[in-house]
């Protein structure tokens, strides 16, 4: 994972901005998988975060790894970055 970058994207309320971690293309036997059998990350890195719900701050922030479940997040592009934005509660763990 890189460093945390600046974005030119503000998440509102609890939404959470992730860039997913790189898949390795090759296993350690040096077998090459496919796009198509590739599985999707399910850790990142926080890249923004908005100011939480009203009563419910956001308790995570910018630079933390997380957990996230396989189909959460919406996949939005921006500055041609690939990037995840998703509610808090969608998260699993702070690493």
């Amino acid at each position: 994972m890189t460093k945390t970058k600046e974005v030119k994207i503000t998440p509102l309320h609890d939404r959470v901005i992730i860039e997913p971690a790189k898949v390795n293309n090759v296993t350690s036997g040096g077998i090459i998988i496919p796009d198509a059998s590739k599985e999707k990350p399910i850790q990142g890195l926080v890249i923004a975060c908005g100011k939480g719900k009203e009563g419910e701050p956001i308790t995570v922030k910018q630079g933390d790894t997380v957990l996230y479940g396989k189909h959460a997040g919406n996949p939005i592009t921006v500055d041609g970055k690939d990037l995840l934005i998703m509610r808090e509660q969608d998260i699993l763990a702070i690493l």
